[in-house]
C-alpha cells in the first residue's frame, strides 16, 4: 500500500521542531536554590501550569509564562519576581531547532507544503521559524487563531485558512496533550509522533512513531 501523501504536513513548532528550553530557563533562574529532586519537581510543575494556562480564553503568551511561573514558584516555595518571567519570555525567540530538523524538513519540503500551527505570538515565532532551514507554506499562531492548542479552535482556524479538512493533512508533533489527542478527536487520521521523550507512548491515538525528523521523509515515501 502506498504511503499517504497529504496536501500539507502540519507541525507543532516548539518542542517538536524547536528545542524548547523552558526547563533550562528554570534551572538558570532557580538552580542555585533547589536541589536536584526539587528542581525536577519544579520543572514538572512548570510544564503542567503552562498547559493549564492555555486551556481557557486566549491571552498573550507573556501572561501564560508569567502566570505559570508564578504559580509554580508558589507551589514549590520559591520567591517569584516579575522580571524572571520576562526573562523566560524574551528567551523564546532565540531558541533554535533540534539538530535533526533542518535536513529532515528540507527533504520533505521539496515535495509537500509544510505548515506550522504554534502556540506562539506573531512577534516571536518567525525568529524561530527562520532557524529551521526549510521553506514553510504557512505559519499560524495562537494569536491569529485567538486560541491555544489543545483547543479545537486553533486547529479549526488552520483548516479554514488552508481551505482543507482533517482528511487532507498529516499532523506531526512530539506532544499528545497539546496536539495529537485533539488531532485524533478532530478526525485527523494521519499523525506522526516524534518521540522526544516528553510524554509516554499512547497507541490509542493512532500514529506513526519516529525518533526524530530524519524519519519523516520515509513516512510519506520520500
Amino acid at each position: 500500500m502506498a504511503p499517504f501523501r497529504p496536501k500539507y504536513i502540519t507541525f507543532d513548532c516548539h518542542g517538536t521542531l524547536i528545542n524548547f528550553q523552558m526547563a533550562e530557563a528554570a534551572r538558570h533562574l532557580y538552580g542555585d536554590r533547589l536541589d536536584e529532586p526539587a528542581m525536577l519537581q519544579f520543572i514538572k510543575n512548570f510544564a503542567a501550569y503552562r498547559l493549564d494556562e492555555v486551556m481557557g480564553d486566549w491571552k498573550p503568551y507573556a501572561e501564560v509564562v508569567h502566570n505559570s511561573l508564578e504559580r509554580t514558584c508558589k507551589r514549590n516555595g520559591v520567591a517569584f519576581k516579575d522580571e524572571d518571567a520576562t526573562m523566560v519570555y524574551e528567551r523564546v525567540p532565540s531558541w533554535g531547532p533540534h539538530t535533526d530538523v533542518p535536513a529532515g524538513l528540507a527533504k520533505v519540503a521539496k515535495e509537500i507544503p509544510l505548515v506550522i500551527l504554534s502556540n506562539a505570538m506573531n512577534g516571536q515565532i518567525m525568529s524561530n521559524v527562520e532557524k529551521l532551514g526549510a521553506p514553510f507554506h504557512a505559519v499560524f499562531t495562537a494569536e491569529q487563531a485567538n486560541a491555544y492548542k489543545p483547543r479545537f479552535k486553533a486547529f479549526e482556524y488552520m483548516f479554514d485558512m488552508l481551505g482543507c479538512g482533517p482528511e487532507d493533512i498529516l499532523h506531526c508533533s512530539s506532544s499528545f496533550r497539546y496536539d495529537l489527542m485533539s488531532a485524533h478527536d478532530l478526525g485527523i487520521k494521519n499523525k506522526v509522533w516524534v518521540n522526544r521523550g516528553h510524554e509516554p507512548a499512547n497507541p490509542f491515538y493512532g500514529y506513526v512513531e519516529i525518533a526524530d525528523i530524519s524519519g519523516l521523509p520515509g513516512v510519506v515515501g520520500l
